[in-house]
């Protein structure tokens, strides 16, 4: 039920405005004893000739909608008050009808949404750095879905580009063939991290490097094959990642995908005059917006990223003529997201302002950085078994005799890490504190676990929870307060949306989970007379559905005992 909706309405009749410039203006009081909503009268002082307080008194007698217990002038401002037995009926038995789809609307039908993230490097491992992009772009995916539109995951992978011809000179010259077929990326990554190594003290190896992906862009046998063969290797890598975290795509087009369409770019930015040479290097000027000049061809002749983007934009937009189309990738990307899209605008395509870099910051871990080059990574296997471990320690110790201890773990140990990841405001930097993150008691995903486990358990060893209810048996504030906040999961959702911040959903979880742990201390279930025993069952269900699928638009699975 949008009460703010039939607020408008009631608004609507009894003023000039139209009903989306009065939910526009529609605010929420700053204390809870002011009401549910407040409108501000300023606008019609010049018009009525009134005050707007004056006006406010007008207006609130005419506001005699049954969804509203009363409505009050304060000062310039209608106030309103929702009825609280209303508010409870209408959310609990919304939420129970509705079970998974409760929050959901078709507000984006028909618009198409691209969304290019997790894009891991081929030949390379799957590591703790690339986990941001993935569960972000993957919650952003739920939570586009659930609102109606149609969102498209593409896994952009770094399957080109000059570290492709390094890597090939790494594998004619060191690579190990039986390392090579007990563990691929691992002997991938070592003759990666020699190559690197042997470069600082003769950097003639670069120019070697250049000519292997100059022959790899010329199509030459042999190096095709390699790269065949290290892209192969590294996907089925990648997919045993992907299916441990509940991640699809619908899309694996990676860079190279866009090799043999770059041509056609390149000749719209000429006939653009949008071309011009800059130290043997091709280049889009973008001095006039206080940019460095984004180059199209290196001086070699080979393409670079910008070259590769600006031709995978206009192919989604031709594909998909999307609504908007989301880049989540890391914020040290930001500048070069700014060129491709101010190329694309100055090439005179009106979509490009519809292009959003979703940036997100750095991941650390035991106070380092991670580099490839450097061999500094921590694979996102080795951080998933860690955390699966600590928490089986944890559960063994808290409850040894649980069934199903190991598929508890796991759900609880990886789901500690995607809601670590989505916590915060994705621009804030990631920090892997093992003991905050796996805490039952903080602002963690074990605790909005658990809280979902203890609830379960009581529902467990209650008889068949009665469909004849009286709500009106659930007077407490904190009853009031767990409805309420149960009853903007929609508006949480796209908020998330306008956002493009999962973290808003996190949050919301773990809102919830408090004021369900406060209604479960202050208002006792089990103990009580058997119709408020049963009311408050059906609000416990409840708020346990909005947990369920609050957890499962940010990737989190629930676990029945903990």
């Amino acid at each position: 039920m949008d009460y703010k909706l039939i607020f408008a309405e009631e608004l609507e009749k009894n003023t000039s405005l139209s009903k989306a410039d009065i939910l526009n203006l529609i605010e929420v009081p700053p204390q809870e004893e002011m009401g549910d909503f407040a409108f501000p009268c300023f606008k019609f002082a010049k018009e009525m000739k009134k005050s707007p307080i004056l006006i406010a008194n007008d207006i609130k007698e005419k506001i005699t909608s049954e969804f509203f217990e009363k409505a009050e002038a304060n000062g310039p401002y209608i106030n309103v008050f929702i009825k609280k037995e209303i508010l409870i009926k209408n959310t609990i038995e919304e939420i129970l009808s509705q079970k998974e789809r409760y929050g959901n609307s078709e507000l984006g039908k028909g618009k198409n949404i691209p969304m290019d993230f997790s894009s891991p490097n081929i030949a390379r491992p799957f590591h703790v750095g690339h986990l941001s992009t993935t569960v972000l772009g993957a919650a952003l995916y739920r939570i586009f879905k659930s609102q109606g539109y149609n969102p498209i995951a593409i896994n952009h992978l770094g399957d080109w580009g000059t570290q492709f011809g390094k890597l090939i000179y790494a594998y004619n010259h060191w690579v190990d063939e039986d390392a090579l077929n007990e563990n691929p990326i691992k002997e991938l990554l070592r003759i990666y991290i020699k190559y690197h190594k042997e470069a600082e003290d003769d950097p003639s190896l670069d120019n070697e490097a250049r000519k292997h992906f100059k022959n790899l862009e010329d199509g030459n046998e042999h190096e095709t094959m390699l790269w065949k063969k290290f892209t192969e290797l590294s996907i089925i890598e990648f997919e045993k990642v992907y299916d441990r975290i509940g991640v699809k795509f619908d899309y694996y087009t990676g860079e190279s995908f866009y090799y043999d369409k770059m041509d056609t770019t390149i000749k719209e930015l000429d006939e653009k005059g949008l071309l011009t040479e800059s130290q043997g290097a091709i280049v889009v000027n973008l001095e006039e917006y206080n940019m460095p000049p984004c180059i199209i061809k290196k001086a070699d002749g080979a393409t670079i990223y910008a070259t590769r983007d600006l031709t995978a934009a206009e192919y989604r937009y031709n594909q998909f003529h999307f609504y908007k189309s989301l880049y989540v990738v890391a914020l040290d990307q930001s500048l070069h997201f700014k060129q491709v899209f101010k190329v694309l605008e100055l090439l005179g395509h009106e979509w490009a302002k519809d292009c959003i870099h979703v940036g997100f910051g750095l991941v650390k871990y035991a106070g380092r950085k991670f580099s490839t080059r450097q061999g500094e990574v921590v694979s996102l296997e080795e951080l998933f078994n860690d955390s699966v471990k600590r928490a089986n320690k944890i559960i063994e110790g808290k409850n040894p005799n649980l069934e199903n201890k190991s598929e508890v773990a796991e759900k609880v140990g990886v789901g500690s890490i995607i809601f670590t990841f989505l916590k915060n405001n994705r621009e804030k930097d990631i920090i892997i504190d093992w003991e905050e993150m796996l805490s039952p008691d903080g602002e963690t995903g074990p605790y909005v676990q658990y809280t979902y486990a203890r609830f379960n358990s009581i529902l467990k060893k209650t008889d068949e929870v009665k469909q004849d209810v009286d709500y009106n048996l659930l007077s407490t504030n904190d009853e009031y307060q767990l409805v309420k906040t149960l009853s903007n999961f929609n508006k949480v959702l796209n908020e998330a949306i306008d956002r493009f911040e999962p973290f808003v959903i996190t949050r919301y979880a773990i809102d919830v989970a408090k004021k369900f742990n406060k209604f479960y201390n202050s208002c006792p279930i089990l103990t009580s007379e058997e119709n408020l025993k049963n009311a408050r069952l059906i609000l416990a269900k409840a708020a346990n559905q909005v947990l369920k699928n609050a957890l499962g638009m940010i990737g989190v699975e629930v676990v029945p005992e903990m």
